[in-house]
Order: C-alpha cells, then structure tokens, then sequence
C-alpha cells in the first residue's frame, strides 16, 4: 500500500464509517471526508482523526491534494459526484449500485477515459479473494462448464417509506441495494454476458421494487435463477452448478470459503480464502494497485457495466423509473 495516495470520502453512513476503520486498521488516516450536513462531517472527522473536513462538499473535488475519492452517498448522488470529481482529475472508487442506470455509467466511462482517470465500483465481490480463487477453479476446467447459477438474497426491512431501502426518491429497491450482489456473481461466473432476460416484480408501497424474480440466459446456454426480496428474508446463498460439480456459498457478498460437492461421489470440500472482516481492506489495496500500476484488471468494471445493463433493462420492462431519472 502507498500511504502518498490521499483519500478522500463523501458520506458519513455505514459503508464509509467502514471504509475509514479499514484505513484505521492499516495504520492509515483517511485525508478528507465531505457531507451533505457539516456536522456530521465534522463529527466523523474526530471520530476517524481526519485532518480535513470540507465545507462544501463540491471543495473534495477542488482540492489538489486528494488522489482518490470514495463516494458512500446514496445512488441517486453518485452520478452528479462523479463527474464533477473525473472532471477535477481525481480516480474514484463508488459504493454499489455504482450508478442510477447504463447511460450514467456509460457517459462516466468514457469520461474517465479521456481524462485517463481509474473508475470502479466498490463491489466487495471483485475483491473478495475466496472469489478469484473460485473464478479459477472454474476458469481451469476442473468442475467443467458452468451450466446453470441459482441466486438467493432477501433481507426483512420494516416497511419504512422514507428509508433509504424503500424510499424512491432516494433511488430504494431491491435491485439496485441487493440484486446488484446477486448479479454480480452470476456475471462473474458466466462466459459471457446474459442476453436473455425475464422477470417477475412486486413493487412497495412506495413503488421501488420490494421483491422479484429473474431468469436469465446467455449465449453459451448457461442459465441463471435470482430471488430478490426486502420484506422477507432469505438466506445469503449462492449455487454454481457446473458438470463435475457444484459450488454453494452461504453469505456470498463477504465469503471467505465455499463448499464444491463432487457431482459422482457427493465428496465435499471445504475451499477457504481471505477473511469477511477485511471486506473493504481488499477493495482499498485493489484501487490502490490500480491507481500504481495503471492496471485495472481487478477492478471488474466491465462486470460492473454488464451488471448494470442487465438491471437497467429489467427496471425498464417494470417501467420503475426513478424521480428526475434520465435512461
């Protein structure tokens, strides 16, 4: 890790109060912190022993010292966040969903290329390193092909229509707080792109989508089941079915181990990497390899684009568009 990269964060919730333990924990100081409300700002600051504290967020992107900018806002201020901040030179890291729809992402794709800056989603999937040891067991053959991916994630959220869960105006729903995971790991573990796509949905009281089911297809004939809900739970469970096999992670946004199940003898093997609590460690060592070495291979933005084409197809069919959303 390079303690020269100055890292900046707007948001004081969940995700960068995590973000700014993680730097605690590598001996290392977040730089700035930026938010809507200047007391909370201020207040995550001394918890964090931050030196700088914006008094406006639009400062973060003004300031020369700041390398990279974590953005923990929700996702309906991420796009408005994001160029100004790839206009201003700064390389970005943005907590999932890592924007609204495909326009946004692929308008911001195309800037931070022609300002040669690194873009990537803090999707904890691309970064977990139990998955890169996963994506090459599969990738050598061992399992033979990937046939068919089953997907489970559902949480039970009180039906709340303010909260961020729920509340459209704050971009709520489960695809794009929850479904964004499940997807990814079918992404990831396709040889290409789902092209066929049908769904069911249930949208809350508030008209964000509560709950839905999705079946997808891709061009190899590789096959996918997702169930999404966020006023029942679930388990966290993710099955990759492959010819020789099958992988089942339980908890999979965080996982650090799996079990492959042999398809003739049902001899099962325990399959262990990395630890859940250094979740955000591992995104921030990614970025900063990235931002270093000018290479982006861990980064998965092309899953994240993928992923993000799929969702956005899905919430057009369920014509769920979100106040002031431009597709």
């Amino acid at each position: 890790m390079n303690d020269n990269l100055n890292w900046a964060v707007i948001g004081t919730g969940v995700m960068a109060n995590e973000m700014a333990q993680a730097f605690q924990k590598m001996g290392r100081n977040l730089y700035a912190v930026g938010n809507r409300t200047y007391e909370k700002a201020v207040a995550f600051a001394e918890k964090y022993n931050i030196k700088i504290v914006y008094k406006q967020i639009d400062e973060v992107f003004e300031d020369s010292n700041v390398d990279i900018i974590y953005i923990a806002t929700p996702h309906n201020t991420h796009y408005q966040f994001m160029k100004k901040a790839l206009e201003n030179g700064k390389h970005l890291l943005i907590e999932k969903s890592i924007t609204l729809n495909s326009r946004e992402l692929d308008e911001m794709i195309a800037l931070a290329n022609r300002q040669n800056l690194i873009l990537a989603e803090a999707m904890t999937i691309w970064h977990m390193p139990l998955y890169k040891k996963l994506w090459n067991i599969v990738k050598n053959g061992e399992l033979g092909k990937v046939q068919l991916i089953t997907m489970n994630f559902g949480s039970f959220k009180e039906y709340d229509m303010k909260n961020r869960f729920f509340n459209i105006n704050l971009a709520g729903g489960a695809m794009l707080d929850i479904g964004v995971y499940a997807l990814s790991i079918v992404r990831s573990f396709m040889d290409k792109k789902p092209e066929e796509i049908v769904s069911q949905w249930k949208p809350s009281p508030a008209g964000s989508d509560e709950q839905a089911t999705i079946l997808l297809k891709n061009s190899s004939g590789q096959m996918a089941t997702v169930a999404l809900s966020l006023h029942s739970k679930q388990p966290k469970r993710a099955v990759i079915s492959c010819e020789k096999g099958y992988i089942e992670i339980m908890e999979y946004p965080r996982a650090e181990q799996a079990i492959i199940v042999d398809a003739k003898t049902g001899d099962t093997r325990k399959i262990t990497d990395g630890h859940t609590s250094d979740a955000v460690y591992y995104e921030i060592c990614d970025m900063e390899y990235a931002v270093l070495n000018n290479d982006t291979s861990a980064l998965c933005l092309e899953y994240s684009k993928d992923v993000m084409d799929i969702m956005t197809k899905l919430r057009k069919d369920w014509n769920m568009q979100y106040p002031n959303e431009v597709w």
